[in-house]
């Protein structure tokens, strides 16, 4: 079979880099600034058998590149580099590793761990100084030559504009690997994510982007094998251009296109989570895999007293030297490729102010943020970043570059704070309903920014949160010492399950207060996955690596009576805020501009209907206020709503201060079956621990009928493409606080 092969490559080009077949043969193409020689090994079908070993012929401005005349998709490959093995200088050469191409788009088999893995003798007293012989390409994953043709016939993405987007999270494998209705070989895969119950679910609770944790193939650590657990999670990067093998139920990579053509089809948009801050590989202790073995100085932040360590800025051993211009290619193009070969609709950067550093630190104008905002195709998708890391002056929360919206965790923390029942939180409350204008109003940015969240993978469930005082990690094996410690939780009095009807009954209240605040706070919401219906971990806030039922969504909770109704509930807030523009603002409020009859953009007021002074903000046992919000809808439509927003145990009565105005009850979260918008007299009684938004317009104006909460989530959205481009900048406001807001501290 080897005899098929020619014994020499011809030149080939330096460009693409990768593996790219032309039907008549295979280009390769490797970046290494330090080796001395590149080689290719190609092997059987199974990957079991190296039948060839080819030296690539040419280098051009650092590229080793060669061509395989008569080679196509399906071919079976690696790499092997030789240079210099001299830790102290960053050099970690070793010819005897087999390394997998990182640009390669298709991944066989998994790692099986094995000291042959490591390019040092394990054990050995000079430890990494020392040189490892053994081959290791028996316990290596390959490369695959791919074919990225595939039909995506009339598809297209929904381009939700950001001001519309809401944003569901979840785990392509946690989101059917529980499920018994379907076959067995698709539980856990692309293939059970595009099945019809779940994306009827999820169109159901009017989502318009499923947010996917990391999908590019990744390793199983070895010191979670040890001990029988496995990365569930995949914040462990292998491959930035190849899916994760275990994620498709046939072997085809075709399987993910599927699956997003199919959501796009049900308008909802695919953001990856992706993870480019560090690799599998580790510190100077761990494996030589692929980039280690290619050329370790370029790819890595290295000591620059002493080469032979890590910069680690990320706490997982290295960090990706997002300096170097080959590094930088090698992101943009990775993230090119998911936007057009898979049809992505945007990235989440995971610690990404890593990606933002320069020798001095963070920058916003780094070289990977100004790649990506010139960048034609990149700059229209929904970008963002998690902006924070380990490394020094790693928090970052508003300070990334127009284009990019950020995990907000002040909203987390600060709302968490207001509905456990902490004294002195309004001030913090009201900046967090109006966008956080206090962290990104600024440089021309819009409410979109911020990016709103209760719960995310990395914590406790909505569900934990209100049942769980500390965590419960026992099953991770670290002895509780992983896991955030403070979680800002509250369960009520009792810890975990209860059959207490009165704390139950409390934590169902808390949590829909919860909801209601995130969905009726302008920015961009963001649902964990199960929260829309009650899913558990058992208190484990780090189920990272947990692929069982404790992270895996419960779908027969979901199928309960409570399950139904919460999930209901959820949908009703969704849709409220479609129908409010008030909710959803596209532009930070500024000014005490009228909108209508006396009527500003913003009123802030006291239980007794009173503007509310500095005396209320800063009163540490105040724990009521309402939001007026008023504007005008692209056609011209009034939207006032009143947000009543009580975190106190007892109920209190809320005055309305505008008597031009009639209103209608539109949510009230201690009674979420109750009907909507129904006309209000009088004072309204606000629960304890409760939210009510009313709905307003004049007194003599006809108050429509509730809109049908049946019709097509994503019909607005749909009409609305062609005018709103999901990363519109342009904002002639001034950058400014918004109107009466809060004091801040």
């Amino acid at each position: 079979m080897s005899a098929s092969y020619p014994d020499r490559l011809l030149a080939g080009r330096p460009y693409p880099l990768g593996a790219t077949s032309d039907g008549l043969g295979v280009n390769f193409a490797v970046f290494s600034a330090n080796a001395t020689r590149m080689d290719l090994c190609i092997f059987d079908p199974t990957g079991r058998k190296e039948l060839k070993r080819l030296q690539l012929p040419e280098c051009t401005d650092e590229v080793w590149h060669g061509y395989l005349p008569d080679a196509h998709a399906g071919l079976v490959y690696g790499f092997r580099a030789h240079g210099p093995y001299d830790p102290r200088n960053g050099h970690r050469f070793n010819p005897n590793k087999l390394l997998l191409d990182p640009y390669g788009k298709k991944m066989l088999g998994q790692i099986r761990w094995t000291d042959a893995l490591f390019g040092y003798r394990m054990g050995h007293g000079r430890g990494d100084l020392s040189f490892d012989r053994r081959d290791s390409a028996p316990a290596m994953p390959k490369s695959v030559v791919a074919d990225d043709v595939f039909n995506w016939g009339s598809s297209r993405s929904p381009e939700t504009p950001w001001a519309e987007t809401v944003i569901y999270e979840a785990h392509v494998r946690g989101v059917s690997a529980g499920r018994s209705d379907i076959r067995g070989n698709q539980r856990g895969t692309f293939a059970g994510l595009a099945d019809p119950y779940f994306i009827e679910h999820i169109q159901k609770l009017g989502v318009t982007a499923i947010e996917l944790l990391p999908v590019h193939a990744f390793s199983q650590d070895q010191f979670l094998i040890e001990r029988g657990l496995r990365n569930y999670w995949g914040y462990s990067t292998l491959s930035y251009f190849a899916p994760e093998p275990a994620y498709m139920s046939s072997g085809g990579l075709d399987e993910m296109r599927v699956a997003i053509r199919r959501l796009h089809a049900a308008g909802i948009e695919v953001i990856l989570d992706v993870v480019y801050n560090h690799t599998c590989e580790g510190n100077h202790l761990g494996p030589t895999l692929s980039w280690r073995g290619l050329d370790n100085a370029s790819y890595y932040r290295l000591m620059p007293d002493d080469k032979r360590y890590y910069i680690d800025e990320t706490g997982c051993g290295n960090t990706v030297n997002m300096s170097h211009p080959r590094v930088i290619q090698m992101v943009m193009d990775s993230l090119r490729y998911w936007a057009t070969a898979y049809q992505v609709d945007g990235f989440r950067f995971d610690l990404g102010v890593t990606l933002g550093r320069e020798p001095n630190g963070f920058d916003p104008g780094s070289g990977f943020f100004d790649a990506v905002r010139q960048d034609p195709l990149l700059s229209r998708l929904k970008l963002i970043s998690e902006p924070w890391d380990v490394g020094p002056g790693g928090y970052q929360v508003g300070n990334h570059p127009p284009g990019f919206a950020e995990w907000n965790d002040k909203f987390r923390d600060g709302v968490r704070r207001f509905w456990r029942g902490e004294p002195g939180q309004l001030p913090d409350l009201g900046a967090r309903l109006l966008g956080s204008g206090d962290l990104f109003n600024h440089r021309h940015r819009r409410p979109w920014a911020s990016l709103n969240f209760l719960t995310s993978h990395d914590g406790f469930t909505l569900h934990d949160l209100v049942s769980y005082n500390e965590k419960h990690n026992e099953a991770n094996g670290e002895e509780g010492r992983d896991g955030h410690s403070e979680n800002l939780s509250n369960n009520w009095g009792a810890e975990g399950p209860t059959d207490d009807a009165g704390i139950n009954e409390t934590r169902g209240r808390v949590k829909r207060a919860l909801l209601a605040t995130m969905l009726f706070s302008h920015g961009t919401p963001m649902l964990l996955a199960g929260d829309e219906f009650g899913n558990t971990q058992g208190g484990n806030n780090n189920a990272y690596c947990q692929d069982n039922e404790i992270s895996h969504l419960d779908w027969d909770t979901a199928r309960s009576p409570e399950g139904r109704e919460l999930t209901s509930f959820v949908a009703k807030l969704v849709q409220v805020r479609r129908n409010h523009p008030s909710l959803r603002s596209a532009t930070f409020v500024i000014g005490d501009q009228e909108v209508y009859d006396g009527l500003i953009a913003v009123g802030w007021f006291n239980a007794n209907g009173e503007w509310n002074h500095d005396g209320a903000w800063h009163d540490p046992e105040n724990r009521t206020l309402a939001l007026r919000r008023t504007t005008r809808d692209e056609r011209g439509g009034l939207d006032v709503t009143m947000l009543l927003i009580n975190g106190g145990a007892d109920a209190v009565d809320f005055k309305m201060p505008d008597p031009q105005l009639q209103w209608k009850l539109v949510v009230d979260t201690a009674e979420p079956d109750a009907d909507i918008y129904v006309s209000v007299d009088g004072p309204v009684s606000v629960q304890g621990r409760s939210v009510v938004l009313l709905s307003g317009l004049p007194l003599d104006a006809p108050f429509e009928d509730a809109p049908d909460e049946s019709k097509d989530a994503n019909a607005e959205q749909k009409h609305d493409q062609a005018h709103d481009q999901p990363n519109d900048q342009t904002n002639d406001q001034p950058d400014n606080q918004p109107a009466d807001s809060p004091p801040t501290e």
